[in-house]
């Protein structure tokens, strides 16, 4: 029996529809620990880019995925953990370059600023594309202070 990677998820109350999709679309080859909202009342951004974080930096997920309105919260509270490399994506070459160019291991999508199935889209591309590694990991070295 293969053993299914683990990705976490969290968003605000604007991506919460995007989180649904995105769950329903991964659930058959990943395993999600889902960190909400569930709900389209407003509550706040960092209450949900925290737990994802500590998914990551703990181990218990290969990757984040955080949504919000214009993806800026999310992405600004996820960089303020150790060893978060978070970067946002609106369309699905930046969910790439993300990856190849960055390593990110948050991704962070606009909701108010993309379609769902695009949003969808953003997630397979950043999921699917591998980190290019040589001149790119010297410059991923000098990102911690």
């Amino acid at each position: 029996m293969t053993t299914k990677q683990t990705i976490a998820i969290g968003c605000d109350h604007a991506g919460y529809k995007y989180r649904e999709a995105i769950i329903d679309m991964l659930s058959e080859s990943y395993d999600i620990i889902d960190h909400g909202t569930k709900t389209a009342d407003s509550v706040d951004y960092p209450d949900f880019a925290k737990p994802v974080c500590h998914s990551v930096i703990e181990e218990e997920a290969i990757c984040g995925i955080l949504l919000c309105g214009t993806a800026n919260g999310v992405c600004m509270t996820a960089n303020k953990f150790p060893d978060i490399r978070a970067g946002i994506a609106w369309t699905e070459e930046i969910g790439a370059i993300i990856k190849q160019h960055n390593n990110a291991n948050v991704l962070c999508i606009p909701a108010r600023y993309t379609a769902i199935e695009q949003a969808k889209s953003i997630v397979n591309t950043y999921l699917n594309t591998p980190f290019e590694g040589g001149r790119h990991e010297r410059r991923i070295n000098k990102i911690c202070i």
